[in-house]
Parts: C-alpha cells; structure tokens; sequence
C-alpha cells in the first residue's frame, strides 16, 4: 500500500547533463544538495536517496537516465499531521499548495546550476558534512555488513567491513539499513 502526506509534492526535471556519461552516477548526490539547499536545516541525506529530518524520511530522489537525457525526480513529504511510522515533513503546519510550487521551481533551478558547475565541482565534501549514512553502521541486502567511511569518486558509499573495503553501487544494493534507523531503497 502506497501513503501520502496530507500536503506533497512531486516534480521531476529532464535534462541533457552536459558532463561525460561517466560521471552520470553522480547526479543522484547532486540532486540531494540541491533538495537539502531548499529543504533547509536539519535535513541530511541518506545514502541513496533520502532525505530525512529529525530521524524521518521527508523526501526522496530518484533519477533515471534514456540516451543522452537525464530525468531527476524528488518527492517531498510538506505536511503530514499523522504520518506512517518512519515518515515525517518539513513543515509542522500546512503551509498551502503554493510552498510545494516554489519548492520544486527552486530545486529544478538549482540542481541544474549545480550540474553545470561540473562534475569536477560536485560537491563531495557538502556532501559528507550532511550525510546521515556515512559514519553509521549498514547493512545491506542480500547479508553485507560494515560502517560507512566516505562516498566514492562516483558517488558509491564506501563501506569498511570485516573483508575489507567495498563500495556500494545504488544500482546493485536493493536496501540500505542504518543502525537504528529504517530502510532506504536503493
């Protein structure tokens, strides 16, 4: 069963990044700054695509790719007065349909500065400052186990585990747990 916020919005944005394809992994970790610069404070970015504030999920990027065109999608939770265990909004009050407008204009219009600022200019440490992943320990399905110690080159999470090193692909993981917290898809 699906569940909405009494107050969300949806918005997608396509776009012909102007970086080389490999670099493509990227943009999903782009796209979350560019949901934390409108979201505001308190909100932090859980590997692969959450965003959460106070320890629940208020929104969510997807991003998909077909030829030379990109498509980032984000969903935001804006008010949600009882929301399902794990969930949470950004606003404690219904701020009315026009804050979730605004809201998407604004990190469509930011997500693309950011993109042509580069791949070179990602963002990488922005990233780790506001990362609830990274430091925590993870599982993942189907039985990996270690701590979160960084995001790679290509926006992979590096994970130390009792084998050694590995770095996980969003697009291999099925789920990511943090210790003591909920699932995020990956």
């Amino acid at each position: 069963m699906w569940e909405t916020a009494d107050r969300a919005i949806a918005a997608s944005v396509a776009f012909r990044p102007p970086w080389p394809e490999a670099a493509w992994p990227l943009v999903p970790a782009v796209a979350g700054l560019a949901a934390l610069d409108v979201l505001g404070d308190g909100c932090l970015l859980k590997w692969p695509n959450d965003v959460i504030l106070g320890g629940s999920k208020v929104a969510g990027i997807l991003v998909e790719s077909s030829g030379a065109v990109v498509v980032a999608g984000i969903g935001v939770n804006l008010w949600w007065p009882t929301p399902i265990p794990g969930a949470g909004a950004i606003c404690p009050d219904d701020p009315g349909p026009e804050r979730g407008r605004r809201l998407a204009e604004d990190w469509a219009r930011l997500l693309l500065e950011r993109i042509e600022a580069g791949p070179e200019d990602w963002g990488r440490d922005e990233y780790l400052a506001r990362s609830a992943t990274v430091g925590s320990a993870v599982t993942w399905e189907p039985d990996g186990a270690g701590r979160a110690v960084g995001i790679g080159p290509l926006g992979g999470l590096i994970v130390q585990t009792a084998r050694g090193t590995v770095v996980l692909d969003s697009g291999i993981v099925r789920l990511v747990r943090t210790e003591g917290a909920g699932s995020a898809s990956g």
